[in-house]
């Protein structure tokens, strides 16, 4: 094991990355699994208390190490960067999974603090909670994103892996073709929504068409002339292009421009190397949020058509409990919503084969719009059956989630009366909650009053929060055993007289005593309730007179501290208001298992003559030690100061000093605070009582990001920054840009060798397979030299040299670029192609349409190559890279389509290769090798195969093949497979992969030599056995698991067989066999007029001959003449050049000759050209 000093360790799995933090353990405590987000402010307050009571006893401190990863969630002891690890003192204190964290909490006024809610996997199974302190606050919220994010992944991975080991019965799977999505006014729309977002897209598209050609024509007359900024070819290429009212806004931008297309459909889940291999939800909306934002605060309608150009089949796959789009172009999930969410779902009018649905999606500023995504299918029958699907699936998950919700909590449950305790008085002052909790108390019977009161008294709090916080305390703990016997109101109906015994006295034991009970307790509430909205009334038209004297009475009440620290002001009167007491988050609350969807907060307007202003929405903080004078984050006008002047002062130094700060504080009377809190609220300080209470825990908590700025903050004045030159902005700005430039090359370089990494990855996940004939590195370097020959495509190469090469090995690693070298060599020594050739249709064209085969290719998914860990995650990268091999060959291949067994051929090639060189091998195979013939609709072909097969037992194993017939066992009760699935489908991948490598040297004709190999060798012991099950058993399960050296003898027979006459034989026997057959069973007349057709046709083929016979003689006759011809001029020729080779020659002499005067001294002198010509 690692040392606790590692920072960040890679586990196992390669998409796993472990984070620890160094913290400190306050504390923990049990609480029951049905406890809510409001019960958890005061647990941890409990809990910090708790904590202070024995740190006095003991005041040593837990230092732990937490390990963040999507494995596990683990908090070790930190026994120091020195020490090395000991597993006597560094013990694991506590392990979860990460999905197991339900809630988590984050003090916002102590961001120091946060606490997590662990919840068991049962629905009973007790909860408990554990708060941290961190030194560093800043590393709070890094902390609790990273244990959201690892329990996000660890829930995907788990979903993935649930759906890859169990088949889900509600998971069906269809391919449709993405159009588009656009917003929408409202949750529910009318049936002609479909028809009118389709009109939509087809407008879009062809504005935008347009408008591109007219900008390209504008820049090139712009090039032309020469002058147009940056500036405006921006603003030319980024306008809207949805409505003409925002065509006139020159600055709004449309989400459905073509150079942001790409953005808004993609999503990339790897997130801090975690999530490769993980599911996400929805598009990616950071690129185009701003834009949406705009549009959307404006009220236009956003539609966003996909591009037409690109890849737009999607799988649209409805689970459980959610729907979610695949892209099996890009390998990753775009679209993830869950039936909440979900609130429409429609089928084309006009346009038959769409259909779509209506979501909600948040927005930034906490609301949510809705949003259409609209999708196409091959045919209405598909239209149809989804919707059919999405109706059940709907209709089920309903069902359940009302059985669960029942099952867990009803009106009656003791934990839900405590929810709507803390839920009522969250945010109310110390005092009002005091009041609260009484009136709460009342509802209790004698006994647990009493009980209540007493274990309150016993501990003698000090303050009006204290005490609240030990009443809940208290409440929580009889709740929770109250719980345990409670019986649900829905199941009190059915409870037999046994189990009604065993609730004892907690549950009455006739059903109707228990609804009387729960009538009279609701009767009271509703009666408080309408008694409070009335005594609110009241407090409100009274402090509405009474707020233009309020300043003058602050003076008076200053001296009545008891008084007015208990008092309400008139922003707490008026009805529920933002936390105060209990705990908000800092945008960490929440459940984790689901994401709820915020709404838009309703801003009050201002009115500044009433003479108060409404509380803002801050975020408030824990209860915790010595809160007994704690006013709300930010005072109404209305109440009262609580401290005098000297007080204040008091109070300030002592701050001063027991923090040791040279700070010295500007100082206001108390008046003067009053002023700048009513004059400018926004720039209003807080009142330095507001710390008072802070000041016997040794430090002062730091402000909530959320509370107003004040110039003047308890720790005095803050000092204004120097304004900077432009010439150190100038610098920055150079920095800042260089810096961005570095960031942004990293990142490019981060993302090359992260894909390297996945690559290798892959490629070592794909050959996960044991070699049957281990490659020797002799082998191995002549294979590199064959493979690296230039222009190898066009080099024929001794196909001696390449057999010799494929017998002794063939190296795994290179293994798919050697069957591409193979299929080349055999295109180049059969130069004529075979007659049926498909269309050559580009890969990535035939990857844009839609399949009518998609049924039977997805169910096939999930059976080719189960065990293997590339194909075994369902709808992974593995099965989606099948699937869209598969897809395109049954668009290339009309006739054929798909056939069972093309998924496991097509797998060895893609285990090998690249998915575009795994299609073309394929397409290879299938038409050049000729092995489509098999796949067939009629499988002719195959009959034919099991007919020879049958034949070659009988020629060469004679007994084995009276003993299979002795059984009635023929070929196709166990053969079939090893020809449709080249033995890929039982036997090793190892095994399969030399075969593969013969079938691309030999062709179709080693599928025999196999069979025949593997029957023979295995010949005594399919002798052995006496009946049809056990021979059949034998054949297909121990067969294929016979030992490397056995498998490595039958390859080596493979190569020295040779039986291409005996098939071609076998095949014509079978013909006459079968014109014999249908002869037999006609009778005279039919077989009189069969022969006369026959003759017919054949009188008709003779004649055909005969014409071209004639043609040919012609045509022979004319080449005949044409060659007398040409070997008459060439014997001519040949006689010109006898000519004038011998007048060559007598030339030459003659030169030679001249020569010879010339050079002599006594020679005659040179006669000129004339002399020479007039000798001659």
């Amino acid at each position: 094991m690692e040392p606790l000093s590692f920072k960040v360790k890679k586990l196992q799995a390669p998409t796993d990355l472990s984070v620890d933090f160094s913290l400190q353990l306050v504390g923990s405590l049990p609480v029951h699994s049905l406890t809510t987000m409001p019960m958890l402010p005061w647990i941890v307050t409990e809990i910090r208390r708790l904590s202070m009571q024995s740190s006095v006893e003991e005041p040593s401190t837990t230092q732990i190490q937490l390990y963040v990863s999507p494995a596990s969630l683990r908090c070790e002891l930190d026994t120091g960067k020195s020490q090395q690890w000991d597993p006597l003192s560094c013990c694991s204190l506590f392990e979860y999974k990460p999905q197991h964290v339900h809630k988590l909490i984050h003090n916002s006024h102590d961001p120091s603090y946060f606490a997590c809610l662990i919840k068991g996997g049962a629905v009973n199974q007790q909860s408990i909670c554990y708060v941290f302190r961190a030194a560093d606050q800043t590393k709070v919220p890094e902390i609790i994103s990273s244990i959201r994010q690892a329990g996000k992944i660890a829930r995907q991975e788990e979903f993935q892996n649930n759906l890859s080991e169990v088949e889900d019965p509600f998971s069906k799977k269809f391919e449709v073709l993405f159009c588009g999505r656009m917003t929408v006014a409202h949750k529910n729309a009318p049936p002609a929504l479909i028809d009118e977002c389709i009109e939509k897209f087809n407008h879009v598209s062809c504005s935008k068409k347009l408008e591109f050609n007219s900008l390209s024509q504008q820049h090139e007359a712009v090039n032309n002339s020469g002058g147009l900024s940056f500036s405006d070819k921006l603003r030319s290429v980024f306008q809207p292009l949805v409505t003409e009212e925002e065509e006139r806004r020159p600055i709004r931008k449309s989400c459905s421009q073509p150079g942001l297309r790409s953005l808004y459909f993609k999503r990339d889940l790897q997130d801090r190397s975690w999530r490769s291999n993980s599911f996400a939800s929805s598009f990616d909306e950071t690129e185009i949020s701003l834009n949406l934002k705009r549009q959307l605060n404006y009220g236009h309608n956003v539609v966003q058509p996909t591009d037409i150009a690109g890849n737009r089949t999607m799988l649209f796959t409805i689970g459980q409990s959610e729907v979610y789009l695949i892209s099996p172009d890009t390998k990753k999930v775009a679209l993830e919503k869950s039936f909440k969410e979900i609130s429409f779902c429609s089928q084309g009018i006009r346009h038959v084969d769409h259909f779509g649905f209506i979501c909600r999606e948040s927005s930034g500023n906490g609301g949510c719009y809705f949003v259409c995504y609209v999708f196409q299918c091959t045919d209405e029958a598909l239209v149809d059956e989804i919707m059919m699907t999405l109706k059940q699936a709907f209709t089920v998950a309903a069902v359940q989630q009302t059985s669960k919700a029942q099952l867990q909590l009803c009106d009656g449950c003791p934990m839900q009366c405590l929810h709507k305790l803390c839920e009522k008085i969250e945010g109310l002052h110390p005092s009002k909650t005091k009041l609260e909790l009484q009136k709460h108390l009342t509802l209790l019977n004698n006994q647990e009053q009493a009980s209540v009161f007493e274990q309150i008294q016993k501990l003698r709090p000090r303050n009006d929060q204290k005490e609240n916080e030990l009443i809940i305390s208290v409440l929580r703990n009889m709740y929770e055993e109250k719980q345990k016997d409670h019986v649900h109101i829905g199941e009190a109906k059915q409870a037999s007289q046994p189990f009604g015994e065993a609730t004892g006295n907690e549950m009455p034991s006739s059903a109707p005593r228990f609804r009387l009970d729960m009538l009279k307790s609701k009767a009271k509430r509703s009666l408080t309730e309408s008694l409070e909205s009335i005594l609110s009334r009241g407090s409100r038209a009274k402090g509405s007179l009474e707020s233009s004297g309020s300043i003058d009475l602050d003076s008076s009440l200053s001296s009545t501290l008891s008084s007015t620290s208990k008092e309400p002001s008139l922003w707490e009167k008026e009805g529920p208001v933002p936390l105060e007491t209990p705990a908000e988050t800092n945008g960490s609350v929440g459940d984790l298992s689901s994401e709820p969807v915020s709404h838009p907060i309703e801003q009050p307007d201002k009115l500044p003559q009433q003479g108060f202003r409404r509380r803002a929405n801050t975020l408030s903080h824990l209860p915790i030690e010595c809160q007994d004078s704690l006013e709300p984050v930010e005072t109404s006008p209305s109440v009262p100061q609580r401290k005098l002047m000297s007080d204040y002062e008091s109070k300030q130094s002592q701050l001063d000093v027991g923090n040791d700060t040279p700070v010295k504080t500007r100082r206001h009377s108390w008046r003067q605070q009053i002023f700048l809190r009513v004059a400018t609220p926004q720039k209003g300080c807080d009142s330095p009582s507001r710390y008072d209470d802070y000041s016997e825990l040794g430090d002062i908590p730091p402000r909530s990001p959320l509370e107003p700025v004040c110039e003047d903050g308890p720790f005095g004045p803050v000092k204004e920054e120097r304004k900077r030159t432009s010439w150190e902005l100038r610098e920055l700005w150079q920095k800042a840009i260089l810096q961005q430039i570095l960031l942004l090359r990293m990142e490019k370089e981060n993302q090359k060798l992260q894909a390297s990494e996945n690559n290798l990855l892959n490629r070592r996940l794909k050959l996960h397979y044991e070699e049957i004939t281990p490659c020797l590195k002799d082998v191995t370097l002549v294979w590199e030299k064959m493979l690296s020959t230039p222009g190898r495509s066009k080099t024929k190469i001794d196909m001696e040299t390449i057999h010799s090469a494929v017998g002794q090995g063939v190296p795994r690693h290179h293994r798919g670029e050697i069957w591409k070298f193979l299929a080349e060599q055999y295109q180049l020594k059969h130069q004529f192609p075979s007659k049926q050739q498909p269309k050559d249709t580009p890969y990535k064209e035939l990857l844009k349409q839609l399949t009518s085969q998609q049924h039977a290719i997805l169910i096939d998914l999930g059976r080719t190559f189960p065990t293997h860990p590339y194909f075994s995650a369902q709808l992974g990268t593995g099965q989606l890279s099948l699937y869209n091999i598969l897809k395109a060959y049954s668009l290339l291949d009309q006739e054929v389509g798909y056939c069972q067994g093309l998924s496991f051929v097509a797998g060895v090639l893609l285990l090998h290769m690249t998915e575009e060189d795994a299609f073309k091998m394929l397409k290879f195979l299938m038409f050049d090798m000729g092995l489509r013939k098999q796949y067939r609709p009629d499988m002719t072909i195959l009959q034919i195969q099991m007919y020879q097969l049958s034949r070659l037992l009988h020629d060469y194993h004679r007994d084995l093949y009276n003993h299979l017939e002795e059984h009635e066992i023929g070929p196709s009760l166990y053969a079939a497979p090893w020809f449709l699935t080249m033995f890929a489908s039982q036997f090793p991948l190892g095994f399969v992969a030399r075969v593969f490598d013969m079938l691309f040297l030999q062709g179709s004709e080693v599928i025999f030599k196999v069979a025949l190999s593997l029957l023979g060798s295995h010949k005594p012991l399919i002798l052995q056995h006496e009946n049809l099950e056990t021979i059949v058993d034998f054949i297909k399960n121990t067969l294929p698991n016979l030992g490397l050296v056995q498998m490595e003898k039958t390859i080596n027979q493979v190569f020295e067989m040779d039986i291409a006459k005996q098939l071609q034989a076998y095949e014509v026997e079978y013909h006459v066999l079968q014109d014999e057959l249908i002869d037999s069973s006609l009778n005279d007349n039919q077989k009189m007029d069969k022969l006369e057709k026959a003759n017919t046709s054949l009188r008709k083929q003779n004649f055909d001959l005969l014409e071209e016979l004639q043609v040919a003689n012609g045509k022979i006759q004319n080449l005949e003449a044409e060659v007398e011809m040409l070997l008459n001029n060439e014997c001519k020729l040949k006689q010109s050049i006898l000519t004038l080779e011998l007048e060559r020659k007598a030339l030459l002499q003659t030169v030679e000759d001249l020569r010879m005067q010339t050079d002599s001294p006594g020679g005659k002198p040179l006669l000129t050209r004339q002399e020479c010509m007039d000798a001659n």
